[in-house]
């Protein structure tokens, strides 16, 4: 049977019959452990398959050089484009990231909240999950003094550094362009108001729609997980009304898919019937037919920004409350969809 034990510093001390002291020293380039034990150690440490304990290095030195971001879904292109640009701004400084998903879930989210703490990373940078509307366990990270910064979706309340479009502004453009493209039913597929940038996307839908003198329906509004699937029946619930949209803005790319989907289903002519717009820019907007009018969320500029953050949060003294709120202008990729 293989001997699954861990190889220790006492392991590597008793074979070479000094102290786990000298061990310890040797493996760390201590200057008053000589040339000679160091090899010795770093043979045997070869030989035993020794692996250094770096979460007990982290507790000892109170830094691990790791940082832990959490996103609702990896497979999305903005938010594994945010992951890339934190990486790379943080890896320049000597940090290591540790990804999790919550896959939209806030019990999951949770879980990484507490993995993430359990592991001694020095900040957290997230975006949150659909579900959550509890915000204990993020006061739970500013608790404990460990940087948290939000990104596209996060809550004010937390009172915390925050890097993210206008989402209220991003809605009167769009419905500026449907107007302009003489659409007079403007119907919109959006995430639930409890998070934050939905809500604002909805906002500032509703206050568009008032400005251009068109009509204010509870049918035109309708709330979702922003899935495939949920655009999906959202289409179809829109069709199914006596009077039906000619344009359709939905807060996310995916629902948007699932929405065309629908039409070309129903054998509906995008754009000459219905008008179509997404959010988010995820790389299948150019490359359908028609392709899809999108919002650009600049994701590069957000995962940057968002490194950049944490690095002057462990660079300041912890008793400044000075908070960083970034809010980037976006910008609409106008496709074949609402042409």
């Amino acid at each position: 049977m293989a001997n699954n034990k861990k190889t220790t510093i006492k392991d590597i001390a008793n074979v070479l019959n000094i102290s786990a002291a000298a061990v310890s020293k040797a493996l760390h380039d201590d200057s008053r452990i000589s040339a000679k034990t160091k090899e010795a150690v770093k043979k045997v440490a070869e030989e035993l398959n020794y692996q250094p304990n770096h979460l007990a290095s982290a507790l000892r030195r109170g830094k691990s050089n790791l940082v832990g971001v959490i996103v609702p879904r990896t497979n999305s292109n903005f938010f594994s484009s945010v992951i890339q640009h934190i990486e790379e701004v943080l890896d320049k400084e000597g940090y290591n990231i540790i990804i999790t998903q919550s896959s939209e879930s806030f019990e999951k989210e949770c879980k990484n909240i507490d993995t993430l703490l359990f592991t001694q990373v020095d900040g957290i940078i997230a975006s949150m999950a659909n579900e959550t509307i509890d915000l204990n366990y993020y006061e739970k990270i500013k608790s404990k003094g460990i940087p948290l910064i939000l990104f596209d979706r996060g809550e004010n309340d937390l009172n915390v550094d925050y890097i993210g479009i206008d989402d209220y502004e991003s809605s009167h453009m769009i419905v500026k362009h449907l107007a302009e493209q003489g659409c007079k039913r403007i119907a919109h597929i959006g995430g639930y108001r409890h998070t934050r940038i939905y809500n604002n996307r909805i906002k500032g839908y509703i206050d568009a729609i008032k400005k251009y003198d068109l009509p204010i329906e509870d049918e035109l509004l309708v709330e979702s997980s922003l899935t495939i699937e949920d655009g999906r029946k959202k289409m179809s619930q829109l069709l199914a009304l006596k009077n039906r949209p000619d344009a359709v803005y939905a807060a996310g790319d995916y629902a948007a898919l699932g929405a065309l989907q629908v039409l070309q289903e129903n054998e509906i002519k995008v754009p000459d019937d219905i008008r179509l717009i997404g959010f988010g820019n995820e790389p299948f907007t150019s490359m359908l037919s028609p392709s899809i009018t999108s919002v650009n969320q600049h994701s590069e500029k957000i995962g940057a920004l968002a490194a950049q953050t944490f690095l002057e949060r462990v660079k300041m003294n912890p008793l400044v409350q000075t908070l960083n709120k970034i809010i980037l202008e976006a910008e609409l990729i106008e496709r074949d969809s609402s042409k």
